[in-house]
């Protein structure tokens, strides 16, 4: 139980923190706000990773766990229960930036921080998007965390890092997801809009796991060719 506790207060703080960012500055108009956004969810995946890491490996992120999952890292079990607390994480730490925007008068670029299609961005190229993106991201996951040729202590900033960088080349186009959890919990509160598109956030990211799961089954295999 205390893995799954661990997902969830860990996704919790990944939505506070990174979602918090985009709407407490703002949104992510201009360059300054994407780089303050991007910052803040990857160095809330370093903070969580040194913080949770040892008891459940800080996955925070469905599509990570799909992909742990894939490459036989964990039994279904723990995967399906993973992801679970990873939403449910997610919803609280979006039900906790609701009651702070309630109680401070600002006016909002955004109240939620949720996930949607950029202006003039087609459903097909957040999707795509979102798919190249993830796959990135868990490919990253997948081989600084592997037992042989991994990072080691320093696994958590090489994918903290990660996520900054994707941050930075996909918030214009989709606000960046990477992470199904992290666009539920906004999504609900943001509405109509967000939900419609919400699929877009779950499906993709979840296809690019199981491509990064399969090229890492291949480069990372102990073979020579």
């Amino acid at each position: 139980m205390k893995k799954y506790f661990a997902e969830m207060i860990g996704t919790m703080v990944l939505v506070v923190m990174g979602c918090g960012a985009a709407i407490f500055n703002g949104g992510c108009g201009t360059v300054p706000q994407v780089l303050t956004v991007a910052f803040a969810f990857g160095l809330s995946v370093v903070a969580m990773a040194y913080a949770i890491g040892g008891v459940s490996g800080c996955h925070i992120n469905p599509a990570v766990t799909l992909g742990v999952w894939l490459s036989k890292r964990m039994s279904g079990k723990d995967a399906a229960m993973y992801i679970l607390s990873q939403v449910v994480g997610a919803l609280i730490g979006s039900t906790i930036l609701y009651l702070l925007t309630s109680k401070i008068s600002m006016d909002y670029a955004t109240t939620t921080g949720a996930n949607m299609l950029g202006s003039g961005v087609s459903t097909m190229g957040g999707f795509l998007a979102e798919m190249i993106f993830t796959f990135v991201f868990v490919l990253v996951v997948l081989g600084s965390t592997d037992e042989k040729k991994g990072a080691g202590s320093h696994a958590g900033l090489a994918i903290g890092l990660s996520l900054v960088l994707i941050h930075i080349v996909c918030i214009p186009i989709t606000g960046t997801s990477v992470n199904p959890a992290r666009s539920i919990g906004p999504a609900i509160y943001q509405g109509a809009e967000a939900i419609s598109q919400l699929w877009i956030f779950i499906l993709a990211p979840l296809l690019g796991a199981v491509i990064a799961a399969g090229a890492w089954g291949v480069i990372g295999c102990n073979k020579e060719n």
